[in-house]
């Protein structure tokens, strides 16, 4: 793997081939050496210096997408269990946020369909939904306090990711790539892994009115995670000659266009793609790891698909310098909006469970996890009750929901803010969605406020005009 502190790149390999080729010599030589307009200097993936010290150098974000019922596996209601089918009025103002199916305000109790257990010596209240990861309940910053503003699918995702649940915004992950840079110029700053399209598409990982740099890089789990990443021939002196030239032309046309960020955006495309045909094969080639290692996330060796080979290929990838990577749980099984039966969740929860347990001990095995904040997260939970007594499933419930961390600089076998006793709604220090994202940003030395950018006549920024760092998460 080429070092990242002298990473491949096309000049790299043209500067090679001036000694090495007689013939090509002069022609590689005018190609790096001459006149104006020279060839693009400016990277926009550079690395960039925090606003602060960070706690953390990268950060792994795991989406469960569809909405994960809090009650059913963080947020332990004993008081739910006891009045389990006992009525309760939902209050008028809150029936909309609900966004349930049957909108009468007389609902009933609905106990967790998993038992609850203290875990660890911190004690940490997590329920058989998720074994593994309970077994790593003194590495967890659990808060059970989280809120987003809207219990639409599409829209929760959007909040969650942009902070806006109206308009398209750029994600989370564009937003630190912008701020921070690349720490690898051959492989993208933000890498998302999903086998399908999660709610909201491409817009969960879209760089918006950010320059297009920022984007997230999709990978797909299977045979060819990346599309036409591997080269159809070996490369060949030619066709240096041909990329550099290019380089040329595109220096010239960018300094005549400077001010265009799609351009600037496009050409700095085209160079992170030459160095991913170098490295991105490399880094995604699975069959290097031990047979230890894939024991360790549940992952057969030679499988190419499934949450276990999307955890493996995230730590593959944070350790080479990528700054932003998001799984996405959007899987054989499904996803976990579990209106029907909540028994759905069992399978979806064992397709994730051991993979995710097995990433945090491997990262901290590697000495990764200190300076890397892996968060856990969906994008609302599920309501305590349902219109009736022998319902088997569950609504979509903006109102109160789980989300945790681990690494980074958070506090380890820790919990965080309360829901009142049915896990109905916030009852002690509430994180709203736009808290919980500059609280990320802090944690990787970005200042909510300072991390702007102009666009449309005014500075945006990823928490809108309000956030709050929650520093009671802070080791």
């Amino acid at each position: 793997m080429p070092s990242l502190t002298h990473p491949l790149t096309r000049r790299t390999v043209l500067g090679s081939l001036v000694g090495g080729s007689a013939l090509f010599g002069g022609l590689v030589s005018d190609l790096l050496h001459a006149g104006e307009p020279a060839p693009i200097t400016e990277d926009p993936l550079a690395p960039k210096r925090p606003h602060f010290a960070p706690r953390a150098k990268r950060v792994i974000f795991l989406n469960m997408s569809g909405g994960v019922s809090h009650t059913d596996s963080f947020d332990y209601k004993p008081k739910l269990i006891a009045d389990h089918g006992e009525t309760y009025k939902v209050p008028e103002i809150m029936l909309e946020a609900f966004a349930l199916n049957n909108r009468a305000a007389e609902k009933f109790f609905k106990r967790p369909d998993w038992e609850f257990k203290q875990r660890g010596k911190s004690g940490l209240w997590i329920s058989e939904l998720f074994p593994n990861i309970a077994s790593c309940a003194d590495e967890l910053c659990v808060i059970n306090s989280m809120r987003n503003s809207h219990a639409d699918h599409f829209q929760a995702t959007l909040g969650m990711h942009s902070g806006s649940v109206t308009f398209a915004r750029p994600s989370i992950g564009s937003w630190i790539s912008y701020g921070l840079g690349s720490e690898n110029t051959n492989l993208p700053s933000f890498v998302v892994i999903a086998p399908s399209l999660p709610y909201a598409g491409t817009q969960v990982w879209a760089s918006d009115f950010l320059p297009g740099t920022h984007q997230g890089t999709l990978v797909s789990p299977g045979a060819e995670p990346i599309a036409n990443i591997k080269r159809l021939q070996p490369l060949s002196t030619l066709q240096e000659m041909e990329l550099g030239f290019t380089q040329k032309l595109n220096g010239a046309h960018l300094a005549k266009r400077a001010a265009d960020p799609n351009l600037t955006a496009r050409i700095r495309s085209m160079e992170t793609a030459f160095g991913m045909q170098m490295e991105a094969p490399e880094a995604l080639d699975l069959t290097q790891e031990t047979d230890a290692t894939l024991a360790l996330y549940g992952l057969p060796r030679g499988a190419t698909k499934g949450f276990a080979w999307q955890c493996l290929a995230a730590r593959r990838l944070a350790e080479r310098g990528v700054r932003f990577i998001e799984l996405i749980d959007t899987g054989a099984s499904g996803n976990w909006d579990s209106h029907g039966d909540m028994a759905a969740h069992g399978p979806l929860a064992r397709n994730v469970d051991k993979a995710i347990a097995g990433l945090l001990a491997d990262l901290k095995s590697r000495g990764l996890l200190e300076d890397t904040l892996v968060v856990w997260t969906t994008e609302f939970g599920r309501t305590p009750f349902n219109s009736k007594k022998d319902a088997k499933g569950r609504e979509h419930h903006a109102e109160a929901f789980s989300s945790w961390m681990a690494g980074g600089g958070v506090k380890q076998g820790f919990c965080f803010g309360q829901t009142d006793d049915y896990g109905c709604k916030v009852a002690k220090d509430e994180v709203h969605v736009h808290d919980f994202h500059a609280t990320i940003l802090h944690l990787m030395g970005l200042d909510h406020e300072k991390l702007t950018y102009r666009h449309g006549g005014r500075d945006y920024r990823l928490t809108d005009v309000a956030g709050n760092v929650v520093h009671q998460l802070f080791a």
